[in-house]
């Protein structure tokens, strides 16, 4: 059971890592549809919930860890804090205009580096 939770639970952070990667296209400049958007968006939303659930359930487990460990508790308070980056980002995007599209890069590059945190407290688990 472990092995197909971990695999989902990376399956999962691939979603998210592939909406960052094709949100930044886009904000480099790369010609991207709406379909292309909401591929994205879809994914976020997928993995996003994925990951939540699927890293609860392994943080349960796993005899090791605990849900309510510092490193686990710091990746589900960086998880919220990317969620709530994206739907700035989304907000943002759907308004239109030269000043919400530099807000909504903004947002979008600050969710990238709280991804990244996220994947570093997940790679190195400091306190485990």
């Amino acid at each position: 059971m472990y092995d197909w939770l971990l695999f989902l639970h990376v399956l999962a952070a691939f979603l998210l890592a592939s909406t960052v990667v094709t949100y930044s296209a886009v904000v480099l400049g790369a010609p991207a549809g709406a379909r292309a958007v909401s591929v994205a968006n879809i994914m976020w939303d997928v993995g996003g919930l994925a990951t939540l659930v699927l890293g609860i359930w392994l943080a349960i487990d796993v005899d090791g860890y605990e849900v309510w460990d510092g490193w686990i508790l710091a990746a589900i308070v960086l998880w919220l804090i990317a969620t709530g980056l994206g739907q700035e980002v989304r907000r943002a995007a759907g308004e239109g205009g030269d000043l919400t599209a530099r807000r909504a890069a903004t947002m979008h590059w600050l969710r990238s580096l709280t991804v990244l945190a996220l994947l570093v407290l997940m790679i190195w688990k400091p306190g485990a």
